[in-house]
């Protein structure tokens, strides 16, 4: 019975995972199976019904300010459903202001640094940073860059290391190794210093699981939920933990 209400979305599917170093490192983009999987994505969206009674007792949001990052080529509007919902909860929910992630993160990481400087100076506190994919290597980067003006980032479906383990590796050509080589320099010279939770999913179709572990960020969290890719922005266990890590006090 336990499996199948998990599956209706009634019951979460999340859990935590401590002991990431125990866990294969990746080791190219995510095999055949998992890309095809990608196919019946829009099944994600069908446990929302189920979850809605749990997605509702979710803890109310304080008003705090959460910028929702789209993953690449995906439009503003993807991450939509989410910030409606914690809006419902209570939170400032809003997206990042730059239409399509076109795929450029040098340019984005500066632009979204600046945007959320004006946001924190205007709301008055830090901001959480929610972000999809790419999305999620934007957030890392302006959390690195800028922790006093970030309250927490939570990142889904995020190659921590580049895109050279994704199914999509071969549009970024050799510059995919050069992103790998800087994350890791940047890793070791500068750690992310805000809470992090990292969300990933074995089903995972674009990006190869074990490419979104991070081995480096002190006390970063990891959950492990049952996803495709693209169903992620519309899991409700997704939803369920970006919900609760908002919730958690600030630093």
């Amino acid at each position: 019975m336990t499996p199948l209400l998990g599956l209706t979305g009634v019951r979460s599917r999340a859990r935590a995972t401590t002991d990431v170093d125990a866990l294969a490192a990746p080791s190219g983009p995510p095999p055949t199976w998992a890309t095809l999987g990608e196919l019946t994505s829009p099944l994600a969206a069908v446990r929302l019904v189920g979850a809605v009674p749990r997605l509702a007792s979710m803890p109310r949001g304080d008003g705090h300010l959460v910028v929702d990052i789209p993953g690449w080529q995906a439009p503003e509007l993807s991450g939509a459903p989410l910030r409606a919902y914690l809006r419902r909860l209570g939170y400032d929910a809003r997206g990042w202001g730059f239409g399509t992630n076109t795929g450029d993160p040098r340019r984005d990481v500066d632009r979204l640094s600046a945007r959320l400087l004006d946001l924190v100076d205007e709301t008055g506190s830090p901001a959480s940073l929610v972000g999809w994919s790419l999305g999620g290597v934007i957030a890392r980067e302006v959390a690195r860059r800028h922790p006093e003006a970030v309250r927490r980032v939570v990142t889904y479906g995020t190659p921590v290391s580049g895109p050279r383990h994704t199914s999509v590796a071969r549009f970024f050509g050799a510059g995919s190794g050069d992103a790998e080589r800087v994350t890791r320099r940047l890793d070791a010279e500068s750690p992310i210093s805000v809470p992090l939770t990292v969300i990933f999913s074995r089903r995972d179709g674009v990006v190869a699981w074990q490419a979104c572990l991070d081995r480096s960020t002190p006390g970063v969290e990891h959950v492990e939920v049952s996803s495709t890719h693209i169903g992620l922005g519309v899991d409700p266990d997704v939803w369920a933990v970006v919900a609760e890590r908002l919730a958690a006090p600030a630093r």
